[in-house]
């Protein structure tokens, strides 16, 4: 699959290497998921350029930095010593930036903890040093953001406040899968479209796989994805477990919970046995970011009415049918799973379809404000999309249905009535009903 999108963080890229070169080093952080992208962006942004490209494996320092010296040398054409310490390395190459120019790439940086956690101060050290008298692009990667978040705007980290640039890679938006569809099955259906974005949730890799393997139908994506040898079987538990560690049990079982539809606190305790589990609910919202909390929209910030949602469309979906159904794929019954799948689809993909429509509005750029609405006392009154304009004047009011012969417009003038008396007196609404037609 040909390289897609990411202009702005190319353009961004090539600026700070741009302002490396010619006025002194700089170091940019890049963030993001397993899988979306990251070491293909910097690749790309800078092609046609000299890179020393380094990636941190869980190998001791002497087998890492004897791979890293021959890199070294291959890359800049100078001959390298042989080093045992990533400092020394470091230093070397810091030298180098005296003379010569260059991007200076080091990946999955945060596994230096597991290899040895003072080459963080020692990298502070010699940084602070060089930075102004050198002039590398030195651009560091991770792909557990907790850690990476840690290492560099912790106050208690040695790299604290040493980034000059920090980036966080998202998913492909929608018009890059459009975009991407029509380029390798241009007779492609919405129903198609909307089976790419249910199961890969836009993650570039995911989306590349069933790109390369021709699985562009809603039947041949399944079929890839429920094989003995799919990389997505496995991909959900190795994602999470190198997030969280050995310790991911009960955020295993509070994911499943919400994505088996149980969205508030209360009913996520009750599925784990009454267990307090408020503390770890704020940590994968606010450190690891996998969950997100949904409030109805104009309720206050410190509101009660919370519900919890997966933030990663592809977790929703490897929870929902993947790790639930363990016991199948342990007793080698795909076909079992993809019927399960398969059937399960059309209802699935109705939730799916209305946080296409969620990110297709805030792609637009064309509003304020977008989320759900519903009466905080019995759930009633639900409204699917909700959306206030840039000028705080307008309100779009939206039903998502796969279908549109499922649209019941008077339920929807009801709910609209209540809205105007509750929440949208001052605003022009416009409602309609969003289907499958309208991707």
């Amino acid at each position: 699959m040909k390289f897609y999108n990411r202009t702005k963080e190319i353009a961004d890229l090539q600026r700070i290497r741009e302002m490396s070169y010619n006025d002194h080093s700089k170091l940019s952080v890049l963030t993001g998921r397993r899988r979306i992208g990251k070491t293909s962006l910097i690749l790309n942004a800078l092609k046609d350029e000299t890179v020393v490209y380094l990636f941190v494996s869980r190998k001791s320092e002497a087998d890492l930095c004897k791979g890293f010296c021959s890199e070294i040398e291959k890359q800049l054409s100078v001959f390298v010593p042989m080093m045992n310490s990533f400092i020394e390395v470091f230093r070397f190459l810091l030298e180098q930036g005296k003379t010569n120019k260059f991007s200076l790439v080091i990946d999955e940086f945060q596994e230096f903890i597991n290899i040895n956690e003072s080459i963080y101060s020692e990298i502070q050290n010699y940084w602070d040093q060089y930075r102004t008298t050198t002039h590398i692009n030195l651009i560091v990667s991770g792909s557990v953001y907790s850690l990476m978040i840690k290492i560099f705007q912790d106050k208690k980290e040695p790299l604290f406040g040493r980034a000059d640039a920090m980036m966080k890679l998202t998913p492909f938006t929608t018009s890059v899968l459009k975009e991407i569809m029509s380029d390798y099955k241009p007779d492609y259906t919405n129903d198609e479209l909307l089976a790419l974005y249910t199961y890969t949730g836009g993650v570039p890799k995911y989306v590349e796989l069933l790109v390369d393997n021709k699985a562009l139908t809603i039947h041949k994506m399944i079929k890839y994805i429920c094989q003995s040898d799919s990389p997505f079987i496995d991909e959900g538990r190795n994602l999470l477990i190198q997030e969280f560690g050995k310790k991911y049990g009960n955020y295993f079982s509070i994911l499943d919970a919400i994505s088996s539809g149980m969205n508030t606190q209360s009913q996520i305790e009750a599925f784990m046995g009454e267990k307090s589990i408020g503390g770890q609910l704020n940590k994968l919202e606010t450190v690891y970011e996998v969950i997100k909390k949904q409030r109805p929209l104009f309720a206050k910030e410190g509101s009660q009415t919370v519900r919890y949602e997966v933030s990663d469309n592809f977790l929703r979906f490897w929870f929902r049918y993947i790790e639930r159904n363990r016991t199948l794929i342990e007793l080698g019954n795909y076909e079992g799973l993809s019927k399960l799948i398969n059937d399960d689809y059309p209802t699935y993909s109705g939730k799916t379809l209305e946080l296409y429509f969620k990110q297709k509005l805030q792609e637009s750029f064309e509003y304020r404000a977008i989320g759900s609405w519903w009466e905080p006392k019995g759930d009633q009154n639900e409204v699917d999309i909700v959306a206030v304009t840039l000028d705080n004047r307008k309100a779009l009011v939206a039903e998502v249905k796969r279908q549109r012969k499922n649209f019941k417009p008077q339920l929807l003038e009801n709910k609209v009535e209540v809205l105007k008396n509750k929440v949208l007196s001052k605003y022009e609404i416009n409602s309609l009903c969003l289907d499958i037609d309208d991707m």
